[in-house]
């Protein structure tokens, strides 16, 4: 037999704590049929195992048992109190019921015994009381014309008014009656004489408001037209409330602002609220007054519904009309703010006139006052950065002016070694920096934090507009518009733009007479537009996404015109100074002279200033690639004859009689050598910078060459200045080739353009040079 077997159902449920637990259902469980059969069919070991688990279920239950009786222990101590109170309870309340019963009974008793004694007298003493009530109306219309004459009197027109207004449909009803009629007439004089004193007060100007209020209120209340005493309520009102428009005064703008919202946004709310009070918040008690039976003014609701809707209309007129002078007169003093020097005060402002303007908006929800304060501030606003974006101009303007007089300041004479003799600083301020001024670097530095902070500092005020504290910022404008088309785009983008546009300017001023720009401050101008594409142009853009939340999916770069135009730019601007030099020494040189004694002086002041040039590029620019220079360099010489020009190498082609002819040998030869461009890009690095200038300066001396006719000394003149170029300028370009080829033009057209051309000797043009 399975054990499992005599296990209670699912259903049993033997917890003592249950709800559900029942001993009954387990006693029935004992069946004796079962208790035989297991004793048959199980083992000693079986028999001895279900004994042990039965014995740790009688425990276990006993556990619970004792558990429960525990528990609830504290619960049967209270239950059994509780009812042991409750017992005490009920006994005190049935005496008092009982005697409760006892009072009422006598009470009842007592009651019926009065009832049968006034029975005879309860019609007699109801009649009384009636003809006691009426003659209390009675006296009080009797006595009503001295009452109103003695609040008149006394000035206690408040007072009168109530007093009339509680006799008034009384004495409609019975004005029919002489002795009513009489009243009647009485009042209506003294009401009459306190109506024209109610419109005197009310016309006065000097009234309080309060005073104002208190005669509306009255003259309401005496039947008067409410349209009219509207538009008289609000004519007193214009003419006190336009006293109070602020005049603008040389004042700070908060103070203006102040004294504005204090005097006249304020009078101007309490005129709203008492005209609202008076004419469209009509108090519960007229409108019961007015829109009962036989009501003065002849309606109901429908009527007081009617005069609302018209007292407001013309609430709202009046309230525009007066805050569009305000503003008006707001917006006039706010462009008097050119000051960029202190943001927070604006700010501020602003910020108090706008807080102001919501109690407007609370007590003329309909109003366009609100939307027309917001408006001013948000023009404010934008007004504020195209003054702050000028300022940067300005700012940047000026501070290229101040780098454009450290350039051209008197310079102690300082080291620029690298020319011949070391005279590495050339005339007219345009070698390296000396002891006393900033070198290249500090000066681009100094710019470049001078404009970042204040780019910051902008940024920073205009963040006001923006801060938690500022009621507007919560507007949607100054979420979105303000943060992303405002101040990114209309302020730092167009800051950005105003720089490259600049700096196109200064580019496009090159080689003009008597406006150009210096070279060194394109040489800056350049290393900053490349400074800013790199990295600045990237950091105040995400600056500026990061303190006014803005999200953009794109970001700024430089055009390419002007990148190019800045490679290009300082390389032109420099090699101009070297042309010059070179074509008015060409200009005043005489041609046809003597022999060479020496190297010409513009020689040296050619090699003398690219040695400066090269300095001051290399301050602010990377080294370059250059290709390896060969071991003789240096000691290259030139023939009269330039490789495509030296009629022995093609001679055995030609007969004695029939000499070559050498220019078409060059341009034969030229058609198989390599094309030199002249004005070939740049690129941001010493070496590309300087073999520009190289470029062009030899390529204007060989144009400048051939438009000249020389004699024998002219040639040999010639000769020895190339020789001299070729020994210094070869260090200095990215290709020596480059030189060779442009100097070995020069001496062969200047051989083309010789009359007698007699070249002279390599070793006299080397010892010349040297002695150079």
């Amino acid at each position: 037999m399975n054990v499992s077997n005599l296990r209670p159902p699912r259903h049993v449920c033997l917890s003592l704590s249950s709800v559900s637990f029942s001993f009954s259902v387990c006693v029935s469980l004992i069946n004796p049929a079962c208790v035989l059969q297991l004793r048959k069919e199980c083992s000693l070991a079986e028999l001895m195992d279900q004994e042990s688990c039965m014995v740790k279920q009688i425990r276990a239950l006993d556990s619970d048992m004792q558990t429960l009786v525990y528990e609830n222990y504290n619960k049967f101590i209270s239950a059994t109190d509780t009812i042991r109170k409750m017992k005490n309870d009920f006994k005190k309340m049935e005496d008092e019921m009982d005697c409760l019963a006892t009072n009422m009974a006598a009470i009842t008793a007592f009651s019926a015994c009065i009832s049968s004694t006034l029975q005879d007298q309860h019609a007699q003493i109801t009649k009384l009381s009636g003809v006691h009530s009426l003659l209390r109306k009675l006296q009080f219309l009797f006595e009503l014309p001295g009452r109103l004459t003695q609040c008149v009197q006394q000035g206690a027109l408040a007072q009168a008014v109530s007093l009339y207004s509680r006799a008034h449909r009384v004495l409609l009803q019975y004005q029919a009656l002489p002795s009513f009629s009489a009243i009647h007439c009485d009042c209506q004089g003294i009401m009459a004489e306190l109506a024209l004193q109610l419109r005197q007060r009310f016309r006065d100007g000097g009234s309080s408001a309060q005073d104002l209020a208190q005669c509306v209120e009255l003259l309401l209340q005496l039947d008067e037209p409410a349209e009219e005493l509207c538009d008289q309520f609000l004519g007193h009102a214009h003419t006190r409330l336009e006293a109070d428009l602020p005049v603008s005064a040389p004042t700070d703008i908060l103070e203006f602002i102040d004294r504005g919202c204090n005097l006249f946004v304020s009078n101007l709310c309490l005129v709203i609220t008492s005209y609202q009070s008076l004419f469209i918040n009509r108090p519960q008690q007229r409108q019961e007054l007015e829109g009962g039976g036989g009501g003065r003014e002849g309606g109901g609701p429908s009527a007081s519904a009617d005069i609302s809707q018209m007292a407001g209309g013309k609430l709202l007129s009046f309230a525009e009309r007066l805050c569009e002078r305000y503003f008006a007169l707001v917006e006039r003093r706010i462009q008097e703010e050119h000051g960029v020097a202190d943001n927070s005060l604006l700010v501020r402002a602003l910020d108090r006139f706008h807080r102001r303007l919501q109690a407007v908006a609370r007590l003329l929800p309909s109003s366009a006052v609100p939307a027309w304060g917001a408006e001013i501030v948000e023009r404010a606003a934008r007004e504020r950065i195209r003054q702050y974006l000028s300022a940067l101009q300005s700012f940047y303007l000026d501070s290229l002016t101040d780098v454009r007089q450290a350039l051209a300041a008197p310079r102690v004479a300082g080291g620029g070694g690298g020319g011949p003799g070391g005279g590495g600083g050339g005339s007219g301020g345009t070698g390296g920096p000396g002891k006393d001024s900033p070198s290249l670097p500090e000066l681009l530095a100094n710019l470049s934090a001078a404009i970042l902070n204040q780019i910051k500092a902008v940024l920073a005020s205009v963040h006001l507009f923006t801060a938690k504290d500022i009621t507007f910022s919560s507007k949607p404008y100054f979420k979105g518009e303000f943060c992303s088309v405002g101040v990114r785009e209309g302020l730092v983008v167009s800051f950005i733009k105003f720089v490259c546009q600049s700096s196109r300017q200064f580019c496009d001023t090159v080689g003009e007479r008597g406006g150009a720009t210096p070279p060194a401050l394109l040489l800056l101008l350049s290393r900053l537009c490349l400074d800013y594409e790199t990295s600045t142009i990237t950091y105040i853009l995400t600056l500026t996404d990061e303190q006014f939340l803005v999200q953009v999916t794109h970001t700024m770069r430089l055009p390419d015109t002007l990148r190019n135009a800045m490679r290009c730019t300082d390389t032109l601007g420099n090699a101009v100074r070297c042309t010059d030099t070179l074509r008015n020494a060409l200009r005043r040189t005489d041609t046809l002279g003597n022999a060479p004694r020496t190297v010409r002086a513009v020689m040296k002041r050619v090699v003398e200033d690219t040695t400066s040039i090269d300095v001051q590029v290399g301050m602010l620019y990377e080294e370059g690639v250059r290709k390896a220079h060969s071991s003789d360099s240096s000691r290259r010489t030139f023939s009269v004859y330039s490789s495509s020009r030296q009629p022995a190498r093609y001679a055995p082609s030609y007969t004695p009689s029939a000499p070559m002819d050498t220019n078409l040998l060059s341009n034969i030869q030229k058609l198989f050598s390599e094309r030199i461009d002249i004005f070939s890009p740049v690129e941001f690095n010493k070496v590309s910078v300087l073999t520009g200038i190289i470029k062009i300066s030899l390529k204007t001396f060989l144009e400048c060459v051939r438009l000249r006719t020389f004699g024998r000394y002219g040639l040999q003149q010639i000769q020895v200045d190339c020789h001299y170029l070729q020994l210094y300028l070869w260090r200095f370009v990215s290709d020596e080739n480059l030189v060779h080829f442009l100097l070995d033009e020069i001496v062969g057209s200047s051989a083309h353009r010789c009359l007698d051309p007699a070249p002279m000797e390599q070793s006299v043009i080397e010892v010349i040079c040297e002695r150079g």
